[in-house]
């Protein structure tokens, strides 16, 4: 009884992740029921799970495109909005819809939420006839609080889970309102007290709120994604709901105080981010979703017309273009040069790595993606080197490979990423003259050609013996003409219409941190409510649906693809795994929910064969002009 006893007061946290025998995590769950949660999330995206992914059922019942799904706060409800304007609540579990609530929106429904800490009875809604709705299931259909405020289409709403109570929604008027449903709201414009942040009033009158999310852990940090491609996260205590229109502007006040510049910051791609003129082109790219890791130092992104982000918020930097490790020299030896061929060249005290024979199973690695990479086959060449770095990542020749590959590949932010991955291999070996020269390359690739030009003489200077090689010479002859062809444009883009900056919007964006991870294969140019979501505590997998009617699942440790699964006749907008266990909901363009899960059999129909083909004609699409989309499409157009 003692032993029992005691035993019973194992806190879930403590528990021992390493018991990984089955029979021994089983005895746990019979004999101390508070570490079953524990065990239960560890598992749900165990390897025999991922691997036995399928189909389940098809939950049916609405009328038009799902647009929205939201899993209740214990997992065992499924909230649902459609272009029918119903708000549906499953029992996927038991297959069954257990309430049809006929909203009075009459647009189509774009978000549903989960109040926090009300038994899971309260669910608000947003869509696109500018009205935010809450509803108890408990009670009628009728709702319990309304907001007309937003002058465009609500596209999202954003919970927290220590706020009862309150709760945030995004539009397309570009504001952000923070909702109280305890308080009597009129919705008068010109007294509207829960406007929080108004993007018109620092970027232009087009600017439109996409989506919005709170971090899980420190709930006053707000992100909201906008039709542009830069991720904000505002500090709440910062800001006050106002009857302001000019809320976060520099020059206007909010209750007498100015707002603070350091009350948000700017996340962005550094190959997107133009940091370098107030006068800028109109940007095509949206964030069509964002949501937060559930430990709160993450931020995942899902770009319109581009791919997947991953922020690391405690260690993210701005990017860097141009930024050589120190040189220091030691002894001389004859390296291989870029093109092939040798020379007699002093080696620095940080080369030792590249001169040092890589592990077998390393090697092998390498010979695959050189085979590969020989015979065009970039993606499979990409991911074998990212595979061989997820197992061992200090060696530069695979980072210097993968950039090959990237720049041969070329798509969208692939030259950036190849520039990533030479700071990666010169910082490992200073003197790999190779990964120094594709810098350059990349540089240059990147509209730079005067850092391309200070990266190549640097090299030159490192490297005497290299000043007449036929490839430095080449990059340096097309260096030249790309400055005089970049100062040739630049003169003739001046009557271009364009977006001209406010000065607080030019000093964020300025400041903004670049991405740490990228995740590559969905098409994403269709609609604008596509999600990308977390699958598994620790953030194992990273899923998100496509136009091509499929949804992703990547393998968050070497951003490769791990498979990709049929689940509408044409768009998948919502993947929403489960909270605790492995199960996921998807909807899009078809008028029905799928449930997956892990099941018995040996057959997986639904999984996508030949997925190179597939992510290829994807990347294809992205490039093609975005209006050219099909006729049914059109139809259920939610973006």
């Amino acid at each position: 009884m003692f032993a029992l006893s005691s035993a019973s007061m194992i806190n879930p946290k403590n528990y021992d992740p390493r018991r990984n025998n089955s029979t021994l995590m089983l005895f746990d769950r019979y004999m101390y029921p508070q570490v079953d949660y524990a065990i239960r999330r560890r598992l749900q995206t165990h390897p025999s799970h991922i691997q036995r992914l399928e189909l389940e059922a098809v939950l049916n019942g609405h009328e038009g495109c799902v647009n929205c799904l939201e899993w209740s706060t214990n997992g065992r409800l499924l909230a649902s909005g459609s272009d029918d304007f119903q708000l549906c609540l499953w029992d996927p579990f038991r297959r069954k819809r257990l309430h049809a609530i006929h909203t009075k929106h009459y647009g189509n429904m774009f978000s549903v939420k989960f109040l926090p800490k009300h038994n899971d009875a309260l669910i608000a809604t947003a869509a696109a006839d500018k009205s935010v709705m809450l509803f108890d299931i408990n009670s009628s259909q009728e709702a319990i609080y309304t907001c007309h405020c937003h002058g465009a289409r609500v596209k999202r709403l954003a919970t927290a889970p220590d706020s009862p109570y309150v709760f945030w929604s995004a539009g397309e008027d570009g504001v952000i309102l923070q909702l109280d449903h305890r308080e009597k709201h009129t919705c008068r414009s010109e007294d509207n007290r829960v406007r929080l942040i108004n993007l018109t009033t620092y970027i232009d009158t087009n600017a439109e709120a996409k989506c919005i999310a709170l971090n899980p852990v420190k709930t006053e940090l707000l992100a909201v994604g906008a039709n542009d491609p830069y991720a904000r996260i505002y500090d709440r205590r910062m800001l006050t709901p106002s009857s302001s229109a000019a809320v976060l502007a520099a020059e206007s006040f909010d209750n007498g105080r100015p707002i603070p510049k350091d009350c948000v910051n700017y996340f962005c791609p550094g190959h997107i981010n133009k940091n370098n003129s107030k006068v800028i082109e109109h940007e095509p790219r949206a964030i069509t979703y964002l949501t937060f890791n559930p430990t709160g130092t993450e931020l995942l992104v899902n770009m319109g017309a581009e791919h997947i982000y991953l922020y690391d918020l405690l260690n993210a930097e701005q990017p860097v273009f141009l930024n050589l490790p120190e040189f220091k020299l030691a002894a001389t030896t004859c390296l291989e040069a870029e093109p092939d061929n040798c020379a007699e060249v002093t080696i620095p005290k940080c080369s030792s790595s590249n001169r040092r024979k890589l592990p077998e199973n390393i090697d092998e690695y390498k010979k695959l993606g050189n085979e590969l990479l020989e015979n065009e086959q970039y993606l499979r060449a990409i991911n074998t080197y990212s595979h061989a770095i997820g197992l061992e990542s200090q060696w530069p020749v695979l980072y210097l490979n993968r950039a090959t590959a990237y720049m041969r590949r070329l798509w969208f932010g692939d030259v950036y990423a190849a520039l990533r991955d030479c700071h990666k291999a010169l910082r490992l070996d200073c003197s790999y003259i190779k990964a120094h020269f594709r810098l350059a390359r990349a540089l240059l690739e990147l509209g730079r050609p005067q850092e391309a030009d200070e990266c190549l003489k640097e090299l030159i200077r490192r490297f005497p013996s290299y000043a007449n090689n036929h490839g430095v010479l080449m990059l340096n002859k097309d260096i030249k003409e790309n400055r005089q062809t970049t100062q040739s444009q630049q003169q003739a883009n001046e009557a271009y219409n364009r977006l001209e900056l406010s000065d607080d919007e030019f000093y964020w964006r300025s400041k903004a941190k670049d991405y740490s991870l990228r995740f590559v294969g969905h098409c994403n140019i269709t609609t604008d409510i596509k999600e990308a979501n977390y699958f598994g505590y620790n953030g194992d997998y990273i899923v998100a649906g496509s136009d091509d009617g499929n949804f992703f699942i990547w393998d968050r440790k070497t951003c490769n693809i791990h498979s990709v699964y049929k689940a509408d006749s044409a768009i998948v907008n919502c993947v929403v795994p489960h909270p605790d266990i492995c199960m996921m909901a998807t909807s899009g363009i078809d008028h029905n929910i799928k449930i997956w899960s892990p099941l018995d059999g040996t057959t997986k129909p639904n999984a996508v064969t030949g997925i190179e083909h597939s992510v290829e004609s994807n990347q294809m699409k992205m490039k093609t002009d975005p209006f050219d989309i099909s006729t049914r499409n059109l139809l259920c157009w939610n973006g």
